[in-house]
């Protein structure tokens, strides 16, 4: 059989949407011939996969692993098109099989991963869910006291890490941030664009037009304040008792928050939504 180009395969994974392996073995077998290989993959029904690659995954779960010593988790998140597909033992086992690789490469590169087996095994998911699969993200957390915490519906996943302290507050400080969701550890480590881009927020709010500028400037800090208190994780009140803040909790118990991370499903994935019945009426105009 005659070899391809690198090129070749690029161009047929551009027109097909199918995977790097699959275009070779077709390009492979039709002699380079681009053209033959696409007919190829249509009578064998690998279009199938093509036509829906363009389509949004954004449904699908999300799974963790920590290591028996608790030194580092993984959660990695794999994408759907809908539940229904996200539900189906096929998919779930591939899952699976995307986590054990990444949780023994201790790697969050989703392409080196995906590039070979689970690739393969990825296409032929797509083909008999007939749904758009992929693998979107993996994050891993590392330390001293590793806590995970997935949530019933499979949608979140958290990862805690600890400095001291024991697995069960690192859970429950895992729980903790799936519930409330909070963008930092600390008010220290929020960033400077966030914070200006709340500063904005506050001085266009309708109540703040007719104060003095020093009145409005104290408005401003007292506001700032409040919103990093409540988006500082180790300043939130915990979840399972309000009395305590989260930071208070873990030193009580001799810990420190060291870093977490919290992936949900579909999170900043912009689905587009069609108006059918528009579109309909559309088409009719037009003709």
């Amino acid at each position: 059989m005659a070899s391809v180009s690198a090129k070749l395969v690029k161009e047929l994974r551009d027109r097909t949407g199918l995977g790097m392996m699959e275009c070779k073995r077709a390009l492979t077998e039709a002699g380079g011939d681009v053209e033959a290989a696409i007919d190829e993959m249509r009578k064998s029904s690998g279009m199938k996969a093509a036509k829906k690659a363009g389509r949004t995954a954004a449904d699908g779960v999300v799974a963790a692993r920590v290591a028996d010593d608790n030194s580092y988790g993984i959660i990695v998140e794999v994408n759907s098109e809908t539940d229904f597909a996200a539900r189906d033992e096929g998919f779930l086992a591939f899952v699976d099989k995307v986590l054990t690789a990444a949780f023994a490469a201790k790697s969050v590169d989703v392409a080196a991963l995906m590039a070979g087996e689970l690739e393969s095994a990825r296409e032929s998911l797509v083909q008999k869910i007939g749904e758009n699969i992929g693998v979107r993200r993996i994050s891993i957390v590392e330390g001293e006291m590793i806590g995970a915490y997935v949530h019933s519906n499979n949608r979140i996943a958290t990862l805690v890490s600890l400095k001291g302290a024991n697995t069960e507050v690192a859970k429950d400080v895992a729980m903790h941030v799936a519930a409330v969701n909070p963008q930092v550890v600390s008010q220290s480590d929020m960033s400077e664009e966030v914070i200006a881009k709340e500063k904005e927020i506050i001085m266009a709010q309708p109540d703040m037009a007719s104060k003095p500028a020093a009145i409005a400037e104290k408005m401003v800090v007292g506001r700032i304040n409040k919103f990093l208190a409540e988006n500082s994780l180790v300043e939130q009140a915990f979840v399972k008792n309000p009395e305590q803040t989260v930071g208070e909790m873990v030193k009580a118990a001799g810990g420190e928050v060291v870093s977490f991370s919290r992936l949900e499903v579909g999170d900043g994935i912009e689905i587009e939504h069609v108006d059918f019945a528009a579109e309909v009426a559309a088409q009719l105009n037009n003709k």
